[in-house]
């Protein structure tokens, strides 16, 4: 507080953004308005109709489109630091390899219901094919496992199975 210039009275110094919560100068039934509340100002949210964007529209669909090729990379990723034993993590990730996509192809028509435009066929063609390339990772990571029966010897009993020529350790080939 500083003093005045005409006697002993103490001012208050008032600051650019000092707000006065004193009731001096009002009731005190009265509560003034918050800083930055203007009464004039109505909002009517429930009023209001809400236009849709016809190209907010066309890109909201090619985004969820084009979802599932963008999972691609993670998926290699997840794939690569899995490794190719047959444990845990590696069996419940190509779990969910598979799992995701084939519930996103059934799940096609009550997922591209809402969304409409003129691309909805190409949009729905490009989603099943990343879902696609999805399961064909998938199945690729499986063979990579030995999960996939790919030689004869695995479907039948009377066939020998493949022998190994050679083996390799440390980039030495152990004959």
């Amino acid at each position: 507080m500083t003093a005045s210039t005409g006697g002993s009275k103490l001012v208050p110094k008032k600051f650019k953004w000092s707000l006065d919560y004193t009731l001096k100068h009002r009731s005190s039934n009265e509560i003034s308005n918050p800083p930055g509340y203007n009464a004039n100002v109505t909002h009517h949210h429930a009023d209001t109709t809400r236009e849709v964007d016809p190209n907010l529209i066309v890109k909201r669909s090619w985004d969820f489109a084009l979802g599932p090729i963008k999972q691609v990379p993670m998926n290699l990723f997840l794939m690569y630091m899995a490794g190719n034993s047959i444990s845990i993590f590696p069996i419940m990730m190509v779990g969910m390899l598979f799992m995701r996509p084939i519930k996103a192809i059934l799940s096609l028509t009550s997922a591209f219901k809402m969304i409409e435009g003129s691309h909805h066929v190409v949009q729905k063609l490009v989603f099943v094919f990343g879902n696609v390339v999805n399961l064909a990772l998938a199945l690729y990571k499986c063979q990579s496992m030995g999960l996939l029966p790919t030689h004869a010897s695995d479907w039948l009993a009377f066939v020998q199975p493949q022998e190994r020529i050679e083996f390799y350790g440390g980039g030495v080939s152990l004959l």
